[in-house]
């Protein structure tokens, strides 16, 4: 089902999304590190590429990708992903199980969200 209405909010750095039932409202480092490219979900059906360091991404464009799609152009140069009108549903009403699990995965990793903190581990 296609959007009503979609608002790209540079300010926020989010996508809002209104379907005739629903609407959500997306953060951009979310859609950046949920991206459905080759680059973050891989090629084969391994777990998906971890992104790390983009909590202060934001989205410098979108535009349609044919009838079904967005294409969305993020400040970090990635642009390879196209949006389907049903995977952004499905991000949006995912959102919270979503984040805990990426965030869990990153804790993992020991990586983190901020581009300038890295992990240190420090012996003494």
């Amino acid at each position: 089902m296609k959007p009503q209405k979609i608002r790209l909010n540079r300010a926020e750095k989010s996508l809002q999304i209104v379907f005739a039932d629903g609407e959500y409202t997306l953060p951009a480092e979310y859609l950046r590190v949920f991206s459905p490219s080759a680059e973050v979900r891989g090629h084969g059906a391994s777990e998906p590429v971890l992104v790390s360091g983009k909590l202060r991404v934001g989205i410098d464009s979108v535009e349609a990708a044919g009838r079904y799609a967005l294409k969305i152009n993020f400040d970090d140069g990635h642009d390879s992903g196209i949006y389907t009108w049903e995977y952004l549903r499905e991000l949006g009403e995912n959102y919270p199980g979503n984040w805990d699990a990426y965030l869990q995965r990153l804790r993992a990793a020991g990586k983190g969200r901020d581009p300038d903190e890295s992990a240190v581990k420090i012996i003494g």
